[in-house]
Formats: structure tokens, sequence, C-alpha cells
């Protein structure tokens, strides 16, 4: 059923049509130079980013919080990326107000530092092929991460409704084994497909190949270092529109050094496009989510 906010925010506004996040605490100061790794602890920083077609969504409600939320995790730093939107003084009252609410601890405009990334990792704009905005923001939250790991979301994607914590879980086997770099919940409960696809299995995860930018924990030390230009045929499986993006280029480096990531049995994390549909279609079409998650577990 409709709730009465939800129903509220889409009459008053029905350009922004459905709402969604809770912000936190008060706006760092911008600052150009490289971040240090601090690895005297297990720290995460949580990241996720917004563009113009779903600043909206994410910026207008309580979307935010929930992804968060749902993490079941004491992050050290909560942050949102802000990526290739028309007003940036329009975004910024909406991301401000929720600094104020509290959800997250800082935001940044991706384009204030992509020069200085692109020239850190070595990396030049026209060697995306039309990967670009695909990929600049990743890399941006990798250059500013300061704690030992870090969890990215795309806006689009949130972990099920879950007291596991899979995070800790995951930081014990990258401290165990070098060559595991990357974790990630199963995506969309396809736990079958992530089994027929791994090598090996570790306790309560399947080791293999693979990368995805929907949601993934990190090594934040080994992705700072200069690993975005390499290739491998076997890479060539993701998207042509991507261009050379981001996980293209990631998935590359973990295979040419045989490098794996690990993705848990026991959780799923939901990746679920913002439709291209009119606005309270979009409503019903998030409505339903909670009901389907409860379904499928």
């Amino acid at each position: 059923m409709l709730s009465f906010g939800l129903l509220r925010i889409f009459l008053s506004d029905f350009q922004v049509g459905f709402v969604l996040v809770k912000f936190i605490a008060n706006f760092t100061q911008r600052n150009l130079t490289p971040t240090v790794v601090d690895n005297t602890k297990n720290m995460v920083t949580f990241e996720t980013k917004v563009y113009e077609k779903d600043w909206k969504y994410i910026l207008k409600g309580d979307y935010l919080d929930n992804m968060i939320e749902r993490c079941n995790y004491n992050f050290s730093e909560k942050i949102l990326f802000i990526n290739n939107v028309k007003d940036k003084n329009r975004v910024t009252k909406y991301a401000e107000k929720k600094l104020k609410n509290g959800i997250i601890d800082s935001f940044y405009f991706v384009d204030e530092y992509s020069d200085i990334v692109l020239k850190h990792f070595d990396i030049t704009k026209d060697s995306f092929k039309g990967g670009y905005y695909y990929s600049i923001s990743e890399l941006v939250s990798i250059y500013l991460c300061k704690t030992k790991y870090l969890l990215h979301f795309s806006s689009d994607s949130y972990i099920e409704n879950s007291k596991l914590n899979w995070i800790d879980k995951a930081i014990k086997l990258f401290e165990k084994r070098n060559d595991i770099i990357v974790a990630n919940p199963t995506w969309n409960f396809k736990y079958n497909e992530v089994r027929n696809e791994s090598v090996s299995e570790i306790s309560e995860f399947y080791l293999s190949f693979g990368f995805s930018d929907q949601c993934y924990l990190i090594k934040t030390e080994i992705f700072k270092n200069k690993i975005y230009n390499e290739k491998n045929i076997d890479s060539e499986r993701y998207p042509k529109y991507g261009g050379e993006l981001f996980e293209k280029r990631v998935d590359s480096f973990m295979r040419n050094n045989n490098l794996y990531r690990i993705t848990s049995k026991e959780i799923s994390y939901i990746h679920k496009n913002f439709p291209k549909k009119n606005y309270l279609n979009l409503i019903l079409e998030l409505l339903k989510i909670p009901y389907n998650v409860k379904q499928r577990l």
C-alpha cells in the first residue's frame, strides 16, 4: 500500500516521482592531495554515487539511509559521489540537507578531482572509449579513500535485509590470502550461477575470477596503484557500449595476475535499474521490492 509520505512527495513534486535518502554530518573540506590509507585497523568506507538521471531518487527520500542501514556495519566513513549533473547548486542543496540529517559524512563532486585522478592512475580520458562516465566516479572514490577497505554500491543496488555480517567475514579472508582482493554478496539471489562460475569454495564464500561495479568490497591499497591499463581476452564480455570501463579494466588486471574475488554464499544484493517509465510506475516498482525480497528468502 502506498504510504501517505510517498504519496505526498509524489504529488508535491511530479518531476521527481519517488524519493529516497537521509544523509550525515559536517561537510569535509575538499583537498586535492592524495589520501593515505590507514592500515592500523579493519576500517571500512562506504560509498555510492549519483548522476543526473538518478540523483533525485537518491537525495529526495530514504533510499540511501536504507541502503546503508541494510549493510549492518559500523562504517568509518559514509561518502556520496556526485557525477555529471546539470545543476550543481540544486544537487548541493539536497546533499547538504542529507549531511545535516546524519546519513553520510561527506560528499564530493567527481569532476573536481577527475584530472588529478586520471594523472595519478596514468589513464587518459580518451582511453575509456565511451566508458568515462561509467568509470570516473569509482576511480575518484578509490583515490580519496582513507581506510584500509572500501565498500561500493552502485546507486541502483542494495543489500537484502539481513543481519549477517559478511563484511568482517570477507576481511578475515583478505588478511589470510594475498591473492583475494575483492569480495561481494551474491547478485540477485543467483546462488547457483555463482557456484557454477566459481573455481573453489572457502567457508561461507565461493572463489572465482570476475568483477562487477554493482557492489564490491576491496583492499584499498592495491586499487590505489596503477593497475587500470591491462587487457585480457576474457574481459571482452563486458557491454560494448561501456568501452574500456572501470570494471573491465579491473577484471583484466585480476585475471592477468591470478587474483580472485570471493562471493558470499549467505547473502545477496539486489540490482534493479531505475525504470525508464512514468514516475507513478517508478513508485509502484520500488514498492514491490520488499515483497520480492521476502518471497525469495
